[in-house]
């Protein structure tokens, strides 16, 4: 069975109370119970972390690459200045879908640059939860063909 990773950055683990009226009021167990449900009924088996620490996610994609695993990432802040998220994303050589639940290019001028959209498949922001069911969906669609 084909497996993903779905990664979370910073301060994702506060989803539900985190600025509602941003990010809506979703937990991040709730929307990695969605991702865990939608993989399964695609036919992939799916992993949800989330990780206040730079390290930490960069060790997962390592991983997701020796393992040969697709990704679903929500860099968060790491966004928008980590070189060294950016050249981990660039190691994985399977897909890889940048998510977020709001819209950086609508938000403060410093969230409008993603230095790992340049290395990642594709990119899905602005729709809440159905930005991760979509990378998910993404991601099950590359893997099968």
């Amino acid at each position: 069975m084909k497996h993903v990773y779905v990664l979370n950055g910073p301060n994702l683990n506060r989803l539900g109370t985190r600025e509602p009226d941003i990010y809506g009021t979703l937990t991040m167990d709730q929307i990695a119970d969605a991702c865990v449900a939608l993989a399964s009924e695609l036919g992939l088996s799916c992993t949800v972390l989330q990780t206040n620490d730079e390290a930490e996610l960069i060790g997962w994609l390592h991983r997701a690459q020796d393992e040969g695993a697709a990704v679903v990432i929500n860099p968060a802040a790491f966004t928008h200045y980590s070189y060294a998220l950016r050249d981990a994303c660039a190691i994985v050589t399977g897909p890889i879908i940048e998510v977020h639940l709001s819209n950086p290019a609508s938000r403060e001028e410093f969230r409008h640059t993603s230095v790992v959209a340049g290395v990642v498949t594709g990119s899905i922001t602005g729709l809440g939860l159905e930005s991760y069911l979509l990378g998910v969906r993404a991601i099950a669609a590359r893997l099968a063909g």
